[in-house]
Order: C-alpha cells, then sequence, then structure tokens
C-alpha cells in the first residue's frame, strides 16, 4: 500500500487486459490498420492505453507532437509529455485524420472519483457502481480512488486503471461519477453508466444550483458528470452540488471513421451476416461485407466479449466494417 498522502496508480490487467492496439509514439508519421469505411469526416479511435514509446502493436500506433492537443480531467496539458499526463490502461480518445494515425487530440475522463464504501472479493463498491477488479483486498475502505475502465452488461465498471487517493482538484474535499440520466423528475434522476435504466444505478437528488450551468436543463439520455460531497449514497442517493454535462466517449460525428473498443452490452439481433448489438450501449451494425479474424462469424459474438469494431458512424449507429475479438 502506499504512503498516506501519496499518489499510487495500479494498472488493473488481469480481468480485462488492455487494449493493445491505443499506442503513442512521438514525432509526426502515418500510422497503418485505420478504421473502415468511408473517406470522409474525421477519425475518432477510443480504448485503453496499452504503452508509450515507438511501439507498434496490432498494426496501429498514434503519433503525437507538439502540436497534438492533450486533455485530462478538462484541463490542458498540452506542454507536457505523454507519459506524464496520461498512464497505461486509461481509456482515452484520440481523434485524428481519417486516413492517417497522427494524433491531433487526446481526451481522458475516469468513470468516476470517489471513496470506497464497500468490497466483496473481485469488487468495489464507490459512489453506488460496482467496480470489477483483480484482487479487491489490496484496496481499503474509504480510500479514494479514480476509477477507468469498460462498462459491462450489467452496468458494471471493468477496471483497466485506478488511481489510488484520487481527488479532483476542481472539488476539493468533494467527488464525482458520471453517467446518462434516466427517471428524470423536476428533483431528482437515476444515474446509470450505460444509456439503460434497467441496469446499475444510483438516485441523484439536485436542486436549481446544481444545474445552474446547464442552459437547457436534464433531459433523459443526457451524459451527465455529477459532482457531490457524499462520500456513499445515503438511502440509496447522493446529493449533487454540481452537473456538467460532457459527451460520452460512445458517441461520435456523422460519418466520422471509428475505432471502438469495449465489452458487448447487448447480444446480436437480426438474421445471417445483417445483425445488430451494442458496445457500451454504442449500437453497432454489420452486413455482408464485415470482416471477422480467420474462423470467426457474427455468431461468435457475445455478452460481455471484448471487441474492437472498426467502421463508420451512420446515423447514431457504427457500421462495422471490421470486428476484432479480444
Amino acid at each position: 500500500m502506499s504512503p498516506k498522502g501519496k499518489t499510487a496508480r495500479l494498472l488493473v490487467g488481469v480481468l480485462l487486459p488492455v487494449l493493445a492496439s491505443i499506442t503513442f509514439s512521438t514525432c509526426g508519421g502515418t500510422g497503418i490498420d485505420l478504421a473502415g469505411g468511408g473517406v470522409s469526416g474525421t477519425g475518432v479511435s477510443t480504448g485503453a492505453i496499452a504503452s508509450f514509446g515507438r511501439v507498434e502493436m496490432n498494426g496501429v500506433h498514434y503519433l503525437t507532437d507538439n502540436n497534438t492537443i492533450k486533455m485530462s480531467h478538462g484541463d490542458d496539458h498540452s506542454s507536457e509529455l505523454d507519459r506524464v499526463v496520461f498512464r497505461v490502461g486509461m481509456v482515452v480518445t484520440i481523434h485524428h485524420d481519417p486516413n492517417d494515425n497522427n494524433a491531433q487530440q487526446i481526451d481522458y475522463q475516469d468513470n468516476l472519483q470517489g471513496p470506497i464504501a464497500a468490497r466483496n472479493s473481485n469488487t468495489l463498491t464507490v459512489l453506488g457502481q460496482t467496480v470489477v477488479v483483480d484482487n479487491a483486498a489490496v484496496f481499503n475502505i474509504n480510500e479514494i480512488v479514480g476509477v477507468s475502465g469498460f462498462v459491462d452488461s450489467a452496468g458494471r465498471i471493468r477496471a483497466t486503471y485506478i488511481e489510488r487517493n484520487r481527488q479532483s482538484h476542481h472539488h476539493g474535499g468533494q467527488f464525482e461519477v458520471k453517467g446518462f440520466v434516466s427517471g428524470l423528475s423536476s428533483s431528482g434522476f437515476r444515474l446509470g453508466p450505460l444509456p439503460d435504466e434497467t441496469r446499475t444505478t444510483v438516485t441523484v437528488s439536485y436542486g436549481t444550483a446544481a444545474i445552474s450551468g446547464l442552459p437547457t436543463g436534464l433531459d433523459n439520455g443526457m451524459y451527465v458528470q455529477v459532482v457531490t460531497a457524499d462520500p456513499q449514497p445515503v438511502s440509496g442517493t447522493i446529493t449533487a452540488t454540481s452537473i456538467e454535462e460532457l459527451t460520452p466517449r460512445t458517441v461520435f460525428p456523422n460519418n466520422a471513421r471509428v475505432d471502438l473498443e469495449g465489452l458487448v452490452t447487448a447480444p446480436p439481433s437480426g438474421s445471417g451476416t445483417i445483425v445488430s448489438f451494442a458496445v457500451e450501449g454504442k449500437p453497432v451494425g454489420t452486413d455482408n461485407s464485415t470482416q471477422f479474424p480467420v474462423g470467426n462469424t457474427v455468431a461468435d459474438i457475445r455478452t460481455d466479449m471484448r471487441v474492437q469494431v472498426q467502421g463508420t458512424e451512420n446515423g447514431g449507429v457504427l457500421s462495422a466494417a471490421k470486428i476484432i475479438f479480444r
């Protein structure tokens, strides 16, 4: 365990190995094996950082230089080195041109920051959310953590990176949890990591002051960050001191070439080679031209399987050109 007051970072990699296709290299250049689909628009790739340096894995590395914008928790850290701003295991979103791997902007937002309220053999409870880890025994009750990871079909966060004793300098003495709004009323709503209110959620109560930064107010389906002074839910509820709208990592500009890595949260439905399923709630569609690994077909897609979907955003649906099983 780390000394009191010090920050320790833990890569959680046994339950969910990190994505090997997001690797940072310094200097400009052109990579290969980008997301399939059309040639117009922009490129967006999202997944867990595998390593830093001039290393290429699974045919992809992302190149950074002095012009790359590096955002972490909403702060601009562009003047700092990649490995100072980011860590292996962090789930990030990289913006680039559709036909190259030159990173224009890298964005990192964790899933939540807060104290551990409960632990079992391989799960932690933080701000009403369940976090899956390799070994919960290495964490202490009330220890403050920042968690990054992928969401499974039950709405649990399968951690790929945990930063211990993490507390945002923006909100001294307060904590953060991000998710989708459902069941909205004038004084409260449910918040969950998937855009589906049937999954794991925590109830959030709020007043007028908490939504003062939202010009059009709250709405069901909105992805938000809730800041709270509550170290854990009281009778299943946390009280928001502020609420901010964010863009989830599964929302992309129309016609963007996309590389999305995550867990299958809704099983395939359809017939033959034309099916639809979801990755962290993001609708994905296949067709007769969708490529699979040798020996695999669309019939091999299973709930909670880790996949990498390369394709094109098409009106809210990611049209898959290639699916890689992780």
